[in-house]
């Protein structure tokens, strides 16, 4: 089936990673084993799952006009992105993460947004042409609220199925939920968003059924080792993850979107996206840094 394009609006970080065999107290200091410096940020590593899952993928997101920029920006070309709307802030950094990894591959992060704090209504303005091709708009939560709302609106009233990471959690207004297609948070996520403390599929299921009754269309909540809740208006399943030996979750759930966005534009049932993203997830954590772990489509023995 010919791919349809997938527009990914969202930011672009580097990832400065250290191994440790445990991860640090607050105030205490600990030697660490490797260290990596990873393209990451939520937004370029689920473009850059979905394009090697061979997505038709645009990218619009906005990094600083410094070498961590310039270095994103031949990245994501080699990765066979459209980067015709990476915009260039010369007035602020590109944004970078510091990562902690420890030995049972459980990482903490600290972001720094730099220049995805200024991804705004006017780049959106600019990049309107992006979302207007594009079947599927996926995003997350690492660039403004506000930009993520007028983008929701743009796709909305043209009709574009809109695919919502809220990653890191934060609380959604209701206007913007009623005008999404899908929305896949984890459990910390889904509990913010609805306020139901999430303990076991049944939980979650409640969850996301008020999550569809603010007007969103699928929910889908991930549930670590259990696998992945999709829930319709019409039923719910728990489609179980994959057993692997987990080196390090980073980006997993980037992973997961990205390859969850791949699926539905190539026209696969909702319980078959689900099941391919939990593969692609799955191979992703059996493997060092963000961008880096995402699988290629012959790596993942699935078809639609």
């Amino acid at each position: 089936m010919t791919n349809k394009r997938i527009t990914v609006v969202g930011s672009t970080n580097t990832d400065m990673v250290i191994k440790t065999t445990k991860l640090p107290k607050p105030g205490e200091t600990i030697l660490g084993g490797d260290f990596l410096m990873n393209p990451g940020g939520k937004g370029a590593n689920q473009a850059v799952a979905a394009a090697r899952l061979n997505g038709e993928v645009i990218l619009i997101a906005k990094t600083g006009a410094d070498v961590f920029g310039s270095q994103a920006k031949k990245i994501f070309q080699a990765e066979n992105l459209n980067t015709d709307y990476l915009f260039s802030d010369p007035d602020c950094p590109s944004g970078i993460a510091l990562i902690t990894v420890d030995g049972n591959a459980e990482n903490c992060i600290v972001v720094a947004p730099g220049a995805n704090a200024r991804l705004l209504r006017a780049d959106i303005d600019r990049a309107r042409e992006a979302v207007l091709i594009s079947e599927i708009i996926l995003m997350q939560l690492e660039i403004p609220l506000d930009t993520v709302i007028y983008t929701t609106e743009i796709a909305f009233k043209s009709g574009k199925k809109v695919i919502l990471n809220p990653a890191p959690a934060q609380r959604l207004p209701d206007e913007l939920l009623k005008m999404l297609y899908m929305i896949t948070p984890n459990e910390t996520e889904a509990e913010l968003l609805t306020g139901i403390q999430i303990t076991d599929p049944f939980s979650a299921e409640t969850a996301a059924r008020m999550l569809l009754e603010k007007g969103v269309h699928v929910v889908v909540i991930t549930l670590g080792d259990k696998g992945a809740l999709l829930v319709t208006k019409t039923g719910a399943d728990l489609i179980p993850s994959c057993i692997v030996t987990a080196v390090d979750t980073t980006a997993a759930g980037d992973c997961f979107n990205g390859a969850l966005a791949v699926a539905i534009a190539e026209g696969a049932t909702l319980k078959d996206a689900v099941t391919f993203a939990n593969a692609a997830a799955a191979v992703s954590v059996t493997r060092m840094g963000a961008q880096a772990s995402a699988p290629y489509r012959n790596e993942i023995d699935f078809t639609f």
